[in-house]
């Protein structure tokens, strides 16, 4: 029965997964940019940890003190790239560089939970049901020379890129609801007849959606991509007249970027920005309109930065082009009215083409879509490609968790 999977705890899911890899409070946003360059992951969690400024202070840790250690939150480059974009910080970006990471933080409370690996999955649905998008869980390990020695391996590793896995003596990992989704999906079939219904029928489709014009400027988008990246969604870029559906802004495309995309969203069009952010890297034509855009509005500092991490796409030459120049790089030739390509079909990397469904579409097979792009959401469309919402993992795992109840 779909009952004996609530049955189990937290500590099940765990199994098997990394220990998370962190960042002390204390660190600043440049230590944060080039431990998430040198990771794999698209976050790294923040600790607080008083024992160790305690300790470096000449204090004395002990066990209470220990216990003070807690994950704070999480950061990303999109986070980084953000922060970059504001107006104080696009005149001296190394200036903010120096800030400590706690100013990349959410203001938004509960976003990252600590529970215990005997928690149930029902108080874990819970939680992200509540807001929580990351529940953060002590690794069970068995006590014995070898795991001592990966222990000690993973610590030195982890120290020497500027991040921590130990904390309070402990390994730590995190859920997401990515992992809860997986594992109803390895066992789908208890929840006959639910998972083949419509996601229309189930009324799972949300029409409050993040949406942002193809050709208004790409700054507008800022305060959309971060609540975006706060609700774990995306941004849709649409025509603004026909409501047609073109491709997105997904903060897990730009978390596959580097902090220069800084730059492009201040001076290029949403339009372009998607262009930009898609897998292969940036289009030469853009990177010398970003350049000459960023010369015109004299942001140096910024161009500078650009130009430090662009200079194998565009010669540092390109900044003579006459402003002519500039005028005939920014139209772009585009086949069809957009650049984008109205084809759906699997991406195997990051790109700006959404990940669509229709509202007859079986809720399964949506599950399948999400997972299989590791997004959080697939967006709706109808035939003719206009936008209708979007469905998201919170929305299915409220199914789940109504299902359970009905069941009771």
């Amino acid at each position: 029965m779909a009952v004996s999977l609530f049955a189990h705890e937290v500590s099940d899911l765990c199994l098997g997964k990394p220990a998370l890899r962190s960042l002390p409070v204390t660190a600043t946003v440049a230590e944060a940019l080039s431990a998430l360059k040198n990771s794999d992951d698209s976050f790294l969690s923040v600790w607080n940890c008083d024992h160790i400024t305690k300790r470096n202070s000449g204090f004395n840790c002990d066990r209470e003190d220990r216990d003070e250690c807690k994950c704070v939150g999480k950061v990303s480059i999109v986070d980084v790239i953000c922060y970059l974009c504001q107006d104080k910080n696009l005149v001296s970006p190394s200036d903010a560089l120096k800030d400590p990471v706690s100013v990349l933080l959410p203001k938004i409370p509960g976003l990252v939970m600590h529970v215990e690996p005997s928690s149930s999955l029902v108080e874990a649905i819970d939680l992200i049901l509540q807001g929580a998008q990351n529940l953060v869980v002590p690794i069970k390990t068995r006590l014995s020379s070898s795991n001592s020695r990966r222990k000690q391996q993973q610590k030195l590793s982890a120290t020497s890129t500027g991040l921590t896995t130990i904390h309070k003596g402990r390994e730590f990992c995190w859920l997401a609801q990515e992992d809860i989704i997986r594992f109803f999906l390895s066992s789908i079939g208890l929840f006959s007849p639910v998972p083949a219904l419509s996601i229309d029928s189930l009324g799972i489709i949300t029409t409050d959606i993040i949406t942002i014009d193809y050709n208004s400027p790409a700054s507008a988008t800022l305060g959309a991509i971060n609540r975006a990246l706060a609700t774990q969604t995306s941004v849709a870029v649409v025509d603004g007249d026909e409501g047609i559906l073109i491709g997105e802004l997904s903060p897990f495309t730009l978390a596959c970027c580097d902090e220069t995309v800084a730059a492009a969203i201040t001076t290029l069009s949403s339009g372009d920005l998607m262009a930009y952010i898609d897998c292969g890297g940036p289009p030469e034509d853009l990177v010398r309109v970003v350049m000459a855009r960023l010369k015109h509005r004299g942001l140096e500092a910024m161009l500078q930065e650009f130009t430090n991490s662009t200079t194998s796409l565009v010669s540092f030459s390109t900044l003579s082009s006459s402003s002519s120049d500039e005028e005939s790089t920014t139209t772009l030739h585009r086949s069809g009215k957009y650049s984008r390509s109205k084809s759906y079909s699997a991406r195997m990397v990051r790109r700006a083409e959404a990940i669509v469904c229709h509202p007859k579409s079986s809720l399964v097979a949506v599950m399948i879509q999400a997972i299989a792009h590791r997004v959080n959401y697939v967006w709706v469309i109808e035939e003719d490609c206009s936008l209708v919402g979007i469905v998201t993992f919170c929305n299915m795992l409220k199914v789940f968790r109504e299902h359970l109840e009905a069941m009771a």
